[in-house]
Order: structure tokens, then C-alpha cells, then sequence
């Protein structure tokens, strides 16, 4: 059982490992320019001096707080949109890719079902969602806690924590769009082109009369400013991104085991 993911997974933990080195220095240079940032600069003036459209479309709320300004240069950037993008894209490589290069005839000639391939390889891209929530927070806590900035450890914990169902929620779009094209780098461009479309519908119709669209958007229910803000964890909303991974995979079940493989 599990071979797949056991094979997929050995095969991603390098790319995990440097995926969270990389975003850990990231953490540390937000943190490390939020001193000086703060010393020489009007954080509120700033803000204010942002058209109203920019501040909706990155969910900006206050960068006066190291919590508001993380929010904003850190997880906003780094986990909603960088993180969510570049997991879509790699997932969308997981079927075409060998759909692409001819080597899923090999992979469907084992005694697995085609439902249980697609589980499976999905399965291992938790080393690299899993692992780039490990170093990070870590970072973060011990950086706000250097420059008498501190943050509560709960909430530091809680925004990696709760930004797992919404980066397995942008890997699942990533996987459709692996089943339903047979070119890896057309599915990955798709993949990248509708996780992005959804960030801007989101943040765009959010307090519009067809806000009621946004609702399919992952980013609608990972929100890093009401954590290290309010303090406030979204527990529905990490249920809502949890069904909306089953629902990308089994929709790529049902699509894989009706196409063929030429």
C-alpha cells in the first residue's frame, strides 16, 4: 500500500526542504526590515496613500503591527499567492507529465487501480505543502521575539496550520487540471491561470453584489489577518477547503478512470 506515495514523496522531499529554507529566509527579511520600515515611515499614511482597490485585492488591513505587516509583505504574498501558485503548478505535472512523456502506460499495467494512482501520487505532494510549514513559523516566533516585537505562539502556529487545507485545496486544482489535459505544460498553465483568476474574483468581489461567486475561491477561507490580528481561527473555513481537496480529487478519480490513454 502506498508505494506511490512512498516513491513521489521520496522524491520531493529536496524540493520540501528547500522550498522552506527559501521561505524561511523570506521570513527573515520581512521581519528584519519591519524596524526600520516602522522607524522611518508613516506605516498608516502609507496604507492610506494605497488606492482602495490594491488594499482589497491583498487584503490589507494595518501594517502598523509586525502581525498586520506579515500579513500583508509575508503571507499574502509568500503562502496565498506565491505558495498556492507553485503547488498548483507542480500537482498539474503529476498525471500529464507522465501522460506527456508516455510512461503512464507502464504506470496503469501494475495492479492499482486508476483511482487509487491518482490518490496516491496526490497524497505525496503532502511533503512539500507539510513541509514548508515546518522551518518557517519557527523563524518567525524567534524573529518578532529579537525585535521586541513578540507574537503569540499560538498564532503563529495556527496561520502554517490553517494554511495547509487551503495549499492542499490549490494542489487539487492543480490535479484536474493534470486529468484533463494530456500535455503537462498546458495543464500547468491552466492550473496557474485558474488559481489566480479565482485569488482576483475573490478579492475583487468581496463586497459586491456577486460576492456570492467568490465562494469557490480556496483563498475566500484562509485569511493570515484575522489570525495574527484578532487572534481568530477559521475552523469552518479549514473544513470548507478540506471538502473542496476531496472534491478536486475525486472529481480526478471519476475524470482518469473514463479517459483514454493513448
Amino acid at each position: 500500500m502506498f508505494e506511490l506515495t512512498r516513491y513521489d514523496g521520496r522524491h520531493r522531499v529536496r524540493g520540501g526542504i528547500y522550498l522552506s529554507i527559501g521561505l524561511s529566509l523570506l521570513a527573515a527579511m520581512v521581519i528584519w526590515v519591519y524596524p526600520s520600515f516602522e522607524a522611518e515611515v508613516d506605516l498608516d499614511q502609507l496604507l492610506a496613500a494605497y488606492p482602495e482597490p490594491i488594499l482589497q485585492v491583498m487584503g490589507v488591513q494595518t501594517m502598523a503591527s509586525l502581525g498586520g505587516f506579515l500579513s500583508f509583505e509575508l503571507y499574502t504574498f509568500g503562502w496565498i499567492i506565491l505558495l498556492g501558485l507553485y503547488l498548483a503548478y507542480a500537482t498539474a505535472g503529476t498525471i500529464a507529465d507522465d501522460v506527456d512523456r508516455g510512461r503512464m502506460d507502464v504506470l496503469l499495467a501494475m495492479p492499482i487501480s486508476r483511482g487509487r494512482l491518482i490518490g496516491e501520487r496526490f497524497a505525496a505532494m503532502a511533503v512539500p505543502i507539510v513541509g514548508a510549514n515546518v522551518l518557517p513559523p519557527v523563524v518567525v516566533y524567534v524573529g518578532a521575539q529579537l525585535i521586541d516585537e513578540p507574537l503569540a505562539a499560538a498564532d503563529v502556529l495556527a496561520v502554517h496550520l490553517f494554511s495547509i487545507p487551503y495549499l492542499f485545496a490549490c494542489a487539487g486544482i492543480g490535479l484536474l487540471a493534470s486529468v484533463v489535459f494530456d500535455r503537462a505544460a498546458i495543464a500547468q498553465r491552466v492550473a496557474l491561470g485558474v488559481t489566480f483568476a479565482l485569488f482576483l474574483s475573490e478579492s475583487l468581489l468581496s463586497g459586491t453584489d456577486a460576492e456570492a461567486v467568490g465562494a469557490i475561491a480556496p483563498m475566500r477561507y484562509y485569511d493570515p489577518n484575522e489570525i495574527l490580528l484578532a487572534g481568530s481561527y477559521d475552523f469552518r473555513g479549514a473544513a470548507i477547503l478540506l471538502a473542496m481537496t476531496l472534491a478536486f480529487v475525486v472529481a480526478s478519480q471519476l475524470w482518469f478512470r473514463r479517459r483514454d490513454i493513448s
